[in-house]
């Protein structure tokens, strides 16, 4: 984990290449005292380095994201009232590595959806 203690995975599953995870993203962890104090936001650069981490545990390889497409943040992620996230990861092995498709949801609303192209380290 890149940031110590910034999220805990709650659980996850995987069939065949669709894996659920659910996360509970830390509310008082540093990251949130400069972003943005009083108005917490989860930063996306976070999100796309958690995408990145589950993905290394679920296909058991190091990966170097390559490429990143179709980034849509559609809501703000507030730790303080929406920790708990469900990332959902369609990964396909591709010739060089994997490719990742993720929509990142709390509650009923979808606050993330990307494509990320990752290559073996």
């Amino acid at each position: 984990m890149l940031l110590k203690d910034f999220y805990k995975v709650n659980s996850l599953t995987v069939v065949e290449n669709l894996a659920t995870a659910e996360i509970t993203i830390n509310k008082d962890h540093e990251v949130f005292k400069g972003h943005f104090p009083g108005n917490p936001v989860t930063p996306g650069v976070c999100m796309i380095q958690i995408i990145k981490e589950l993905t290394e545990q679920i296909v058991d390889k190091k990966l170097f994201m390559e490429s990143s497409s179709n980034v849509k943040f559609m809501a703000i992620i507030n730790p303080e009232k929406t920790p708990d996230l469900v990332l959902e990861l369609d990964i396909t092995e591709t010739e060089n590595g994997y490719k990742v498709k993720n929509s990142t949801t709390f509650e009923d609303t979808v606050a993330l959806k990307l494509t990320n192209n990752y290559i073996i380290k």
